[in-house]
């Protein structure tokens, strides 16, 4: 596996504008809500990925820590930004910041693992089959 141009520093970043399906109400104020949050910075750090991972490769999230710090209301713009800060062979650790509009937002570490897609593909479908013979009992 070319790990190899993975690098920390490493960025990403991703904006979305907050559309009501990112958000959870609360009174008569639709919110950003934290678990949209959560995905907002795993495609921050995937994005960061995408220009150095080998073909054949996929990252997988195995862990977010997420601080949500403030609220952001619906129809405005998050943005996060994740950078490398830590790297063990596969396994990559991302900070990442998020921000609305007019304030930081939210902060997480996330944990990010290269993993081989064929490899990963026949242990899904080693799955599936397993899933199947538990059904048919």
């Amino acid at each position: 596996m070319g790990l190899d141009r993975i690098n920390i520093g490493l960025t990403g970043e991703v904006s979305w504008n907050v559309d009501r399906k990112w958000c959870t109400q609360r009174g008569d104020y639709h919110i950003f809500s934290t678990p949209s949050m959560v995905q907002l910075a795993e495609k921050a750090a995937i994005e960061a990925l995408l220009p150095v991972l080998d073909e054949g490769q996929i990252s997988v999230g195995t862990r977010v820590d997420i601080r949500h710090l403030a609220p952001t209301l619906e129809g405005m713009k998050v943005r996060a930004v994740a950078n490398l800060i830590e790297k063990e062979d596969a396994r990559l650790n991302f900070k990442v910041e998020i921000f609305d509009d007019l304030v930081k937002v939210g902060e997480a570490h996330h944990e990010r693992f290269v993993l081989d897609l064929d490899r990963y593909v026949r242990r899904l479908e080693k799955k599936r089959a397993e899933v199947k013979a538990l059904e048919q009992k």
